[in-house]
């Protein structure tokens, strides 16, 4: 008789620890879809380092093999994500983020190559637009881009006015006006380093930058109706030199677009 009430209260006792448990996660999941974050996205570590070491990380989720750093960075609630190099990771990314956490608003943050003549490297562009360079028909004659990745928008998609001005405005107290710059930018599955091809993207889109995530997370936010704006610091001009000029001034251009973003937070409402 002993042992059975013994073992009935035990048994009483893991009930009350697994309701308990089962509570406190249901309440963290509730909170979790309650809180607004920023979503702040990028392809590759060196763009989020500084951020991260900036930020108040109160735990990370692992999902689908993305690590989601939540918590606080210049007094916002954020979620910090890694996405991944290309189109394909950083829509997926980003659908990911946008399914587990209450997004307000997105920066996508990185470095680019430099395509329009009068950007250096280390200058900032920020995106007024974003188009898919690479999307299109190939055939015996060569390749035609088309429009019909977002074909509400004619092939282009358009940043969140407010959230442009206010990097515009980041961008100009952290490298300059003379070193900031808007307008399109342009998004393709390839690290450009051709003159020839700069030239076609100059000609062809009156792009100012190139990069391989930017239209992929837009087009994705555009979907989810999430504000969004894309921001990209210069670490080379994207022709015969690229490789050379990129490994010397990633990691500089990529600690750049982290300044920005901190300084964009702090003014964001």
């Amino acid at each position: 008789m002993y042992t059975v009430l013994m073992m009935k209260r035990r048994l009483f006792v893991l009930l009350i620890v697994v309701v308990i448990g089962a509570a406190m996660l249901f309440a963290q999941a509730t909170q979790e879809r309650i809180t607004s974050r920023v979503g702040i996205i990028s392809a590759m570590d060196n763009e989020i380092d500084l951020l991260l070491k900036n930020a108040q990380i109160e735990r990370v989720d692992q999902i689908g093999g993305w690590d989601f750093n939540v918590g606080k960075l210049c007094g916002k609630d954020v979620v910090i994500v890694k996405a991944g190099i290309g189109k394909v990771f950083a829509s997926a990314g980003t659908a990911a983020m946008f399914s587990n956490y209450n997004i307000s608003s997105v920066i996508f943050t990185g470095i680019a190559g430099g395509v329009g003549d009068e950007t250096k490297v280390l200058d900032v562009v920020v995106a007024t637009d974003l188009v898919a360079h690479d999307y299109g028909t190939v055939t015996d004659d060569g390749f035609y881009w088309r429009d019909e990745y977002m074909e509400q928008t004619g092939g282009r998609i358009f940043c969140n006015e407010n959230l442009v001005n206010i990097a515009i405005k980041a961008a100009q107290e952290v490298v300059g006006k003379d070193s900031t710059f808007s307008g399109t930018i342009a998004t393709g599955d390839q690290f450009i380093s051709s003159s020839n091809y700069v030239t076609y993207l100059q000609q062809k889109f009156n792009a100012l930058a190139c990069e391989m995530e930017g239209a992929s997370v837009a087009a994705i936010c555009n979907l989810y109706s999430i504000p969004f704006v894309v921001l990209r610091t210069m670490s080379d001009k994207a022709d015969g030199l690229a490789h050379e000029t990129y490994e010397n001034m990633a990691d500089i251009a990529a600690d750049n677009s982290c300044d920005i973003v901190m300084r964009m937070l702090i003014d964001m409402k």
